[in-house]
Formats: C-alpha cells, structure tokens, sequence
C-alpha cells in the first residue's frame, strides 16, 4: 500500500493555508548542490550512502552486545552468552544471529554521552551537541544532505519510521537542519507493520494521489485555486517545493522505490512484518535508489509499553521479558536481512552502517527488576564501506559501568559519518559545523 501523504577539527473541503503553508516547512525547499557539483561530493565519499540505525530508547549494552557473564547477578541479568565470529567476543543469547555475523561489523563498547534524558540525549547523538544554548544544530545528515545536494528525484536525508522520534512529550530538536535552515531538515517517510507506507509532505491536496498526478491539467488548475486564496507571505519557494514533490512523484521510478509491494513476498518475511523490519526493507531500497543518508528509526516514541506508543526501547520496567519476547528477536531478524542484502546487491561497498542509540542502561538491575539510564557507557556497530570488520574498538569496565578506554562522544561519531561521506574538514568548516570534532581512531 503506498499512501501519499571559530571552527577546529583534527581531521476536508479544501487547503487551509495552514495546511499548505506546512508544505514547506515539511519538504525541503534547497536539495542544494548542481547535478556537477553533487556528483563531485559523491565521487571524493567513501560512503556514497550512509546508514543510521536509531535504536531509541537506548537497548540495554548488558543484555545485547557487552554482557558481563562474570559479573554478579545483580548485573549480568538472567541471559546466558554465547560465542561469535569474533575471536573472544561474546554476545548474549538473544542474538544468535548477529552473533553470527560479528565478523562482518565492527563493535565499539566505549561511547559516553553528556545528557541522561531522551530528548536531549537524542540531540547530542543526532548533532553533537546540546540542545541549550540555541541555535539548534544541524543533524549529521542535514550536514552531508547539504554537502551532497539533490541528485535526481530522490531528497538528500531520509527518515524512515513511524515519524520523527521524540518521547512522550516533545521532540527530539536535533532531528533537522538546525543552523543550516529548515531546508535540510528530513524527508519523513512513515513504514507500519504491514508494510504501508505514508509520506506526509507529499499529501499535497486533498485527492490528489501519484497517479492523478499525471494530469498536469488538472493539477495546475488546483493549484491556481490554491495561490488565488493564498496571500504572497511564506510562499516564494512554492514552485520550487512544488517541482520537487511532482517530479518525485510523478516519475514513476521514483513512486516505485516507494513501494513495498514491489517486492517479493519472501522478501517481505525475511525482514519480518514489523515496523522496524519493514523500514529496514525501506531502508535498503532508498539505498538503491541513491540516497546520500538514511536514518532508519526503530520506533518514533521511546517508551516501551506505555499505551498508544510503540514500543521504544526505554524498558524502565519488564526490561528482560521485552528484550526476550519482542525487541532482541526483531532486531536480530531485520537487522541481519539488511546487511546481508546490501552485501548481496554490491551496496555495503558504498554504503556505511552503524547502529546505536542515545545512550545505555544501568549495569545495577534496579529494584523493579529492570533497568534504567546510564549515560556513561554505550555500544554501536558499524560496517561498509571498506571499513576494516571483525574487531571491536574500546572496553568497558568489569560491570559495564564506564570505558577502561577513551571515550567515543557523539561529535566523534558525527565527524567520523561526515569524514566517510567526503565532507572533509574544510568542508565542515566553510559551513561552520562540527566545530572541534575528531574521527575515531581505528574507524578511518
């Protein structure tokens, strides 16, 4: 179903106008670059698209990827190990399937971040820094949608999901262009379980569908109607929004990419029909079709089991009994599917992958039986694009507690993204951002 809708570095009956006037600031108005000059950005990346898996909520590094089998009861959690690809890593139990392919990712143990809540956590991951004092900076992919421009029909930065993450009370601010303008926040593309898939920022007039599209007669004389009740404020860029989102939908290459049903059935099963496996399926396709960054997110909202969310990460309570029956097997069933096809089609050679969330969990089992926020130690996995697979990069202490290593922080992660899609250090500083960010060492 497809449903329209100082800078340093080391290296109803019709549109309101509240409703079009959404339009623009839900499209981005400035794919920026010229066809040349975007090509060039892509030929100097290493990673031509890159991959943001966002675990949010923030998985347990205890329970998934840096267990503790030594430790006390009170801290290793009821889950037994199991070996890896990987030489003297150990996972736990709950996923023997990314057990099986440690070889092919690089894990690192040893992140730390400065924020202990959602929202502003999710900033510093999305941007590397805070939230306060303002301005909001530009998300890692506004910064590399930017670099990179418009190329052909598809947008820069994607999101894919269920919608913008945020928690139960406000967004995460970090989410969009910040500094860089509205222009380079995310393409929202929303994935439900059975593989439906809505764009909001495309639902141009109500009725209007990608194949009605084709009738540019018709079409035109809507939007003539439109600009006659419109007064001329905040609606220079029209035209422009307007060619970006009618040339998207209506060349019919680009509504396929959008489309589930496109694929095989078999397909389908293998990434599993929940949101998060079929926004992984997504995920790939938009890889096909040439987008420069991709942030796969795992829910919108972080909560775990509060009513009308959707199942986040954040499992204050019956943390164990989520990771068993519901989080770790989606994860080790989708997450693997994607590597693999990337791998398969050719794309991991081209595309960078790396997957974390914005914080992890306290190593103490709380006395709910579960576990709570602990910004001082964390994991992600990262692979593609020549990077050296295989290893791990930092430790954690014997409980999980805190890096024995350097600490990674998300200005590193966010300069190191940037670096392997060829914004080089004077790229990123002829645009004022990530000032003071280093590579990881070993990534690179």
């Amino acid at each position: 179903m497809f449903d329209v809708g100082n800078f340093r570095a080391k290296t109803c009956s019709g549109l309101t106008r509240r409703s079009f006037l959404r339009i623009g600031s839900s499209i981005p108005l400035a794919w920026g670059l010229s066809s040349l000059d975007s090509a060039k950005a892509a030929s100097l990346a290493r990673a031509k698209s890159v991959v943001f898996v966002w675990l949010w909520g923030a998985p347990s590094h205890l329970d998934t990827f840096d267990p503790k089998p030594d430790s006390p009861m009170e801290y290793r959690g009821p889950y037994g190990t199991i070996a890896t690809r990987t030489p003297g890593v150990r996972f736990t139990e709950l996923l023997p399937r990314m057990a099986a392919r440690s070889d092919r990712f690089t894990l690192v143990r040893s992140h730390v971040t400065t924020q202990p809540g959602h929202p502003d956590a999710g900033t510093v991951s999305f941007t590397g820094f805070h939230e306060r004092p303002l301005p909001v900076k530009p998300n890692f992919g506004s910064i590399i949608a930017k670099h990179r421009g418009h190329q052909g029909q598809v947008p820069p930065f994607m999101s894919i999901g269920r919608g913008t993450p945020r928690d139960s009370a406000r967004l995460v601010e970090g989410y969009g262009g910040g500094t860089l303008g509205k222009s380079y926040d995310p393409f929202i593309v929303k994935c439900d379980a059975d593989g439906s898939v809505d764009i909001p920022s495309l639902q141009l007039l109500e009725g209007i569908t990608p194949n009605r599209l084709v009738d540019r007669k018709s079409l035109s004389a809507r939007l003539d109607e439109v600009r006659r009740r419109l007064d001329s404020s905040g609606i220079a860029d029209w035209d422009r929004v307007y060619q970006h989102a009618y040339g998207m939908l209506h060349n019919p290459d680009s509504r396929r990419a959008f489309d589930l049903n496109e694929e095989p059935r078999e397909i389908r099963d293998r990434y599993g029909f929940s949101t998060f496996g079929q926004s992984a399926l997504m995920t790939r396709r938009m890889v096909e079709a040439g987008v420069p960054y991709i942030q796969l997110n795992w829910s919108e909202t972080v909560e775990a089991i509060t009513p009308n969310h959707d199942f986040g990460w954040d499992t204050h309570i019956y943390n164990f009994e989520m990771l068993q029956d519901r989080h770790c097997p989606i994860l080790d069933r989708a997450l693997p599917v994607l590597l693999d096809e990337l791998e398969d089609r050719g794309l991991l050679e081209t595309t960078l992958v790396v997957a974390m969330g914005e914080f992890g969990r306290t190593p103490k089992i709380s006395n709910r039986a579960a576990r709570d926020h602990w910004p001082r130690c964390y994991f992600s996995l990262w692979t593609g694009a020549g990077l050296e697979v295989g290893r791990t990069l930092g430790e954690s202490d014997k409980l999980g507690e805190d890096p024995i290593t350097d600490p990674i922080s998300p200005l590193m992660v966010g300069t190191t993204l940037a670096e392997f899609a060829g914004v080089t250090t004077a790229d990123r500083a002829e645009m004022n951002v990530l000032p003071g960010g280093q590579v990881i060492d070993g990534l690179l």
